[in-house]
C-alpha cells in the first residue's frame, strides 16, 4: 500500500495540516484525507504544490507498506 509520509515532515519542520492547507491553497478537509489515507487518486498539481511548500521531492512524500496491499480496506 503506498501512503503519504506528510504528517512527519510536518512535524519536523514544527508545522499543522491547517499552516499546509492554507500554504497549499487547498482545503482543510482535502489535506485531512490525503494524510488520513482516505484519497485514491491525487493529481500531479498536488504532489507539485506539496512538494514545494514542504521542499521536498515526490520520493520523500510517499512511503510503501509491503505488508498490506493495495486495495484491501482501510490497509488492513
Amino acid at each position: 500500500m503506498i501512503k503519504f509520509n506528510i504528517m512527519p515532515m510536518l512535524r519536523a519542520k514544527g508545522r499543522t495540516r491547517y499552516w499546509l492547507a492554507k500554504e497549499t491553497g487547498m482545503s482543510y478537509p482535502n489535506i485531512a484525507k490525503l494524510v488520513d489515507g482516505k484519497t485514491l487518486a491525487v493529481r500531479l498539481e498536488t504532489i507539485e504544490a506539496l512538494c514545494q511548500v514542504l521542499e521536498c521531492t515526490p520520493n520523500d512524500l510517499f512511503l510503501i507498506d509491503y505488508d498490506k496491499p493495495e486495495g484491501s480496506p482501510s490497509g488492513k
